[in-house]
């Protein structure tokens, strides 16, 4: 026994070495996203300046979700090269793309500045970071599931989402440190940027960490690495899994930027609520997040991706309104907490069970495409135009709580997809040989 515990400690030691350098480019994704949420108001200032304070906060939500656009092609394009050069040097060329936007984002000058150079500018920077997020989570997921053990896989590529809750947790803290050191007028005018250019302080360490993955055992096992037209030719092929997928993962980008991005927002503009308030309800959802999404990977890995898949998209479209409803008749600290803390139990266990049945479901010579593209989708026409949407569900309805229909259509697209792949033998059958 003491000999087999010796020679699993450094395997264990190794995937969680190898988990945590894969993950490392997510931090700083996800990092530099939900700052650009919680700040948007201050880049609403600073970049869209309008008398009319709704107006601005679309356009810089506009521009948030016009990078997302650009996350289908990445997942095309450096899908292609990833699922053709190998997962190690894919990861490699992604974060280098995503720092190059992260950086320009964070020393841009204002709109007083420089004028409309400055706008265009900021669009820059996020078209360059949806390019390269459209395949880093795909990629990501992808090298988890390929290193994970034989019945978890759902569980390691879980961490994929995990690891951005990380990024959540620790800008959140920067942000409540900063709110209570500087004024909020200071702050606003520039204070802003100070987390921007802690997230480009962290660059080289992340550089580090990267170059030392070493490549997946299955894709140095294929025989054959396919060109970007087979690549292309094959995914295309695969339209119908694609859009299944991108279905799939709806409800999990939707979940995820509202009790993440729009949060803040949330609670500042529309509920009133202080912004310390606003930052530990996000901060208390990150560290949430963290937890749940392994436990639906791993509960996921033991009863099947089908029943988690139903029961938690089935209760979002039952609650969503109701209990933003609730929320908004008298918004409190504590009843905005349970909200949040209900979407991120939703958001957690479907996430941890989507990430896994995602893989799962694509091609695997072409699972970096497929994947990423599917993801790409979900967050480019889905996720990330979630504080749009809401901004102008409230703005056109009156109604606080109008969000939560957006959430039912997310939960909706869910339980339809997950009908729709989990059905007939021919599924098992490729469930069995992808396992």
């Amino acid at each position: 026994m003491p000999e087999t515990s010796a020679s699993q400690s450094p395997q264990i030691k190794s995937r969680v070495g190898a988990i945590l350098r894969a993950t490392s480019g997510n931090f700083l994704e996800q990092f530099d996203f939900f700052l650009f949420g919680f700040y948007a108001s201050a880049i609403a200032k600073a970049f869209f300046p309008s008398e009319n304070e709704t107006a601005a906060l679309l356009n810089t939500f506009g521009v948030f979700w016009l990078g997302a656009l650009m996350r289908p092609v990445g997942a095309i394009v450096l899908g292609a090269y990833i699922d053709r050069i190998g997962r190690r040097l894919g990861l490699i060329v992604t974060l280098a793309i995503m720092a190059v936007g992260t950086v320009v984002i964070a020393i841009c000058p204002t709109y007083a500045t420089i004028g409309v150079a400055a706008p265009v500018i900021v669009l820059i920077g996020r078209l360059l970071q949806g390019f390269s997020a459209g395949v880093e989570l795909g990629g990501v997921s992808v090298y988890l599931s390929e290193i994970s053990t034989p019945g978890h896989r759902g569980f390691y590529t879980s961490f994929q989402s995990s690891s951005q809750q990380v990024a959540i947790f620790v800008a959140a803290i920067t942000g409540f440190g900063l709110s209570e050191m500087m004024p909020a007028a200071t702050v606003s005018a520039w204070g802003w940027r100070i987390p921007f250019l802690i997230g480009c302080l962290i660059i080289p360490f992340i550089f580090v960490l990267r170059r030392t993955l070493e490549e997946t055992p299955v894709f140095l096992a294929m025989k054959k690495h396919p060109t970007a037209a087979e690549v292309f030719a094959s995914a295309a092929a695969n339209w119908r899994i694609v859009l299944l997928g991108m279905m799939l993962a709806a409800m999990t980008t939707v979940t995820f930027y509202f009790v993440t991005v729009y949060t803040p927002t949330f609670g500042k503009n529309v509920l009133k609520l202080s912004t310390a308030d606003s930052l530990l309800v996000t901060l208390m959802v990150a560290v949430t997040n963290f937890i749940w999404n392994p436990v639906g990977g791993a509960v996921s890995d033991r009863v099947g991706r089908k029943p988690v898949l139903l029961t938690i998209a089935g209760l979002s479209f039952l609650t969503a309104y109701p209990a933003l409803r609730w929320l908004t008749a008298g918004p409190t600290f504590g009843k905005m907490l349970a909200v949040e803390l209900m979407f991120s139990f939703y958001f957690g266990v479907y996430s941890g069970a989507m990430l896994g049945a995602l893989v799962e479901i694509v091609p695997a010579h072409v699972r970096t495409t497929c994947f990423s593209l599917a993801f790409a989708l979900a967050a480019a026409l889905f996720g990330t135009f979630t504080p749009f949407a809401a901004t102008k569900l409230i703005e056109m309805t009156g109604d606080k709580a109008s969000p939560g229909f957006w959430l039912m259509c997310a939960a909706a697209s869910g339980i339809i997809a997950a009908l729709a792949i989990y059905r007939g033998k021919a599924v098992a059958a490729r469930e069995a040989f992808a396992a």
